[in-house]
């Protein structure tokens, strides 16, 4: 069955074959397969971005997004941990942030938010 992602994949897949390396690309297939359900195909592009942008935070958060969606919880706070120690600060939005939901009532999740709110 075809879905509204098909197109816009298979494109960027094919750019991703000839340029593996650019993160742009990789960042945007990232969304694409998370956005389509393939949260796999997602967290392996993240994992990707990650090991290319190590220092970015918001690519840290995408990860940690991916990690939380495949119930990877422990491992989703340490990437939000390396996003925050990288500069990544909107706890509002991760608060919010529907990719994170199943992190709500995570012990350590709590406690990182919370960290956050009292500076």
């Amino acid at each position: 069955m075809k879905n509204k992602y098909d197109f816009e994949l298979g494109f960027y897949e094919g750019l991703h074959k000839r340029m593996p390396k650019d993160t742009k690309i990789v960042a945007i297939l990232a969304h694409l397969y998370t956005e389509s359900g393939s949260i796999d195909h997602g967290l392996k592009m993240d994992r990707k971005l990650a090991r290319l942008l190590p220092e970015d935070p918001t690519v840290q958060y995408n990860l940690a997004c991916s990690l939380a969606l495949k119930g990877r919880l422990a491992d989703a706070v340490a990437a939000l941990h390396c996003a925050v120690s990288l500069g990544y600060n909107d706890v509002h939005w991760m608060r919010n942030d529907p990719d994170l939901s199943d992190l709500l009532e995570y012990p350590a999740f709590v406690q990182l938010v919370h960290d956050l709110e009292m500076g």
